[in-house]
């Protein structure tokens, strides 16, 4: 029998780390990064998606670059853990279910969602690759409302924003997600980018930080 290992996220000031049970996606939570996706920034209620828990990746690392695509996609992202579970949860007590937060980047085939949007299907492939999901260190405690986010690629800047300008704020998105799920330990919620996002290439480093809290970095081999 082979072994099952757990996915885990580092922890600020802690040799433990945090075992990932699931990765929950909002998609277009920023106004302008809406738009520049061709949609209504009109507050909708929030979808979602998701990527395996092993997508997961430590800050530092050095990837190969994702196959089948030819325009590979950064989005810099607030990410939620969970410590918490529980169903139909409500926006007051939303902050009390949360572990802590970090900065991540969703990566996108944006080559592949493309077609998937055109055929109205599903967008794992695009999506829910391996190593898809480059995470910071976990930060204990609930995120603060307003904090600069951004990324940079080999230094340059590519996406600025600030955490106050998410059309549905975390305490929103736990609530509305846990209708849908049971939210429990070991959740990630990825909470959405602003605007800016656009191609990586290979043998280019890439790095997402929020204010406050441990950047995420990465680098593609040539």
């Amino acid at each position: 029998m082979h072994c099952i290992i757990t996915p885990t996220v580092a922890i600020t000031g802690s040799v433990e780390r945090f075992p990932v049970r699931r990765i929950f996606c909002v998609g277009q939570n920023y106004a302008e990064h809406t738009r520049e996706m061709g949609g209504d920034p009109t507050r909708q209620a929030p979808f979602f998606f998701t990527k395996p828990a092993d997508a997961v990746v430590d800050s530092g690392a050095e990837l190969a670059f994702p196959s089948e695509t030819a325009d590979l996609h950064h989005e810099v992202e607030l990410v939620i853990a969970i410590g918490t579970g529980g169903s139909n949860i409500s926006v007051d007590a939303a902050p009390a279910h949360i572990f802590g937060y970090a900065v991540g980047i969703d990566l996108t085939r944006r080559d592949l969602q493309a077609v998937a949007k055109a055929a109205g299907r599903p967008w794992d492939m695009a999506k829910g690759f391996d190593q898809s999901a480059p995470l910071g260190a976990l930060t204990p405690g609930v995120p603060p409302d307003t904090a600069t986010i951004a990324l940079t690629i080999d230094g340059e800047a590519r996406q600025s924003g600030n955490l106050d300008q998410m059309i549905w704020n975390v305490a929103e998105i736990i609530a509305t997600l846990s209708r849908f799920v049971a939210l429990a330990p070991g959740d990630l919620i990825f909470t959405g980018t602003p605007a800016g996002v656009g191609p990586i290439l290979p043998g280019q480093t890439v790095c997402g930080t929020i204010v406050g809290v441990a950047p995420v970095e990465i680098r593609y081999r040539a």
